[in-house]
């Protein structure tokens, strides 16, 4: 079998833990690497293959979740990070040897897992309709990772195959961009309708059309972006959920908002469990201990870490209408350990500042690795994309002001009307700003800026030496030492 050359079969076992509390979810058994022959001999040994290919594309293990989101939104004009780790990223100075290996690295394990599912699978001794099932979902992993790469770093190596060569050249971003159209598509036929895939966190019709929005929307394909958004809202699947606070509550996971998540489990080790509110709670003057707002106390077996602090800027969280239900998320005081209130608004200290606490610990949390899932795709986006795709083929128009209103709406603010907006960029830049508000720290911001073209010029204004070539992040060196066909990006 060629899957035997370039597979790692102990890395499959960590992936089991993503679907292991839910209660009609499947547990394969765990292979070995004294046992590969038996992978593909049954359903279960496929699907383990599988589920390492979901759990590579999700990077939710350790602390890359937090990572993930703390560089995306650090990079823009919402949150900042005092850290170890992202200095680099926040300051623009970014260098081969400094950005994320497993940045690169991930997307291409989920692909290599989806490559040898696809290489391999026809040769099953399995159901037919389990092998159409698995080769689409497979092309799903493979064309979502890919998306994953182009959008940090542009052209990339095109993997198809583990009988590639080992050095490849990067592929045109042209390439990428139409494999991923073509990889999407073609999973759509063997994927199911939403709400009837046989585990959560497994691809529907739903998230393929999920990731064309994406990719039509950042590659500029308004039309397409605009129809594919269309094409979600028709399928009668998707909605707002009511309560934007408890969107992102473990208890809500699953709710009709969510299209595509990055999925956690409540987890001590980390290995599946989301971190982000490691990084959140305040530390300094006093490590937190209550919040009076909202009457959440530090959950038993919690981490704080007080080296690296996700914050939101304060002149930012000033745009928030006051009425503005997403910024509760957002917490402004709290009590510490020493009993004193302690502000963290407008405060002259990079350490102290309002803290993101979007990933709401549950009751059941098993810190430091709670169970929250950190949306991909949901329906805001898909409302806030045809406003945005619309306004650039038609200038402002009533559709879009109505898209836009669905979401101010479950915030509770007023409604806005078109008479507001003189011209297409006028309602471009209050989308952009729409969306700062309903996304924060979901990984979106950055992406959203380069695509209006403000990433480079916001972080100009802060006073960065941001140049145009950071809108893609560099190779590892890592990667281009092992990799000579590889050429880096111009500027670094």
């Amino acid at each position: 079998m060629k899957f035997l050359k370039t597979f790692n079969y102990a890395s499959i076992a960590l992936v089991l833990i993503l679907f292991a509390s839910c209660s009609d979810s499947l547990e394969p058994e765990v292979y070995s690497e004294t046992a590969p022959d038996n992978l593909f001999e049954t359903l279960e040994g496929i699907e383990s293959v599988l589920f390492s290919g979901y759990a590579n594309l999700a990077e939710n293990n350790g602390n890359s979740l937090a990572n993930v989101l703390g560089v995306e939104e650090c990079m823009g004009d919402n949150g900042y990070v005092v850290s170890s780790w992202t200095p680099t990223y926040q300051n623009f100075i970014m260098d081969p040897a400094s950005v994320h290996t497993f940045f690169y690295t991930k997307p291409y394990e989920a692909i290599r897992d989806a490559n040898i599912i696809l290489e391999e699978i026809d040769d099953a001794p399995i159901d037919a309709s389990s092998i159409t099932l698995i080769k689409a979902e497979a092309t799903f992993i493979r064309a979502a990772s890919y998306y994953t790469l182009y959008m940090r770093f542009g052209g990339v190596p095109l993997r198809t195959s583990s009988d590639d060569e080992l050095e490849l050249p990067r592929a045109s971003e042209e390439a990428i961009v139409s494999f991923v159209e073509s990889e999407l598509t073609a999973s759509l036929s063997g994927l199911p309708e939403p709400g009837e895939e046989s585990q959560y966190g497994r691809a529907n019709k739903g998230a393929a059309h999920g990731f064309l929005m994406k990719l039509y929307l950042n590659t500029k394909q308004w039309q397409k972006a605009a129809d594919e958004a269309k094409t979600i809202m028709d399928m009668g699947a998707y909605g707002l959920f009511p309560d934007y606070f408890s969107l992102f509550f473990v208890a809500n996971e699953g709710n009709e908002e969510m299209i595509w998540v990055k999925e956690g489990q409540k987890d001590t080790g980390r290995s599946a469990g989301n971190s982000f509110m490691n990084f959140a709670y305040p530390y300094a003057p006093s490590p937190f201990y209550y919040h009076p707002r909202t009457g959440l106390y530090f959950p038993e077996s919690a981490r704080n870490f007080d080296d690296s602090n996700l914050f939101v800027y304060d002149s930012w969280y000033e745009t928030f209408d006051p009425n503005d239900t997403r910024k509760d998320l957002i917490i402004t005081e709290y009590v510490g350990e020493d009993g004193e209130l302690h502000n963290l608004a407008n405060v002259d200290d990079e350490n102290i500042g309002r803290r993101p606490f979007k990933y709401w610990p549950d009751d059941g949390a098993a810190g430091p690795g709670y169970g929250n899932d950190v949306p991909v795709i949901r329906y805001a986006d898909v409302l806030l994309t045809r406003a945005e795709a619309l306004n650039e083929l038609n200038g402002p128009n009533q559709e879009s002001i109505d898209l836009i209103n669905q979401v101010r709406e479950r915030a509770g603010i007023d409604d806005l009307q078109l008479s507001d907006f003189g011209s297409k960029a006028d309602l471009r830049d209050h989308i952009l700003t729409e969306r700062g508000w309903e996304f924060w720290y979901e990984g979106k911001r950055r992406e959203d800026l380069i695509r209006t073209g403000k990433l480079i010029e916001r972080a100009q204004e802060r006073g960065l030496p941001a140049q145009s070539y950071h809108v893609h992040y560099p190779i590892p060196q890592t990667i281009m030492d092992a990799n000579p066909a590889l050429v880096q990006d111009e500027g670094y």
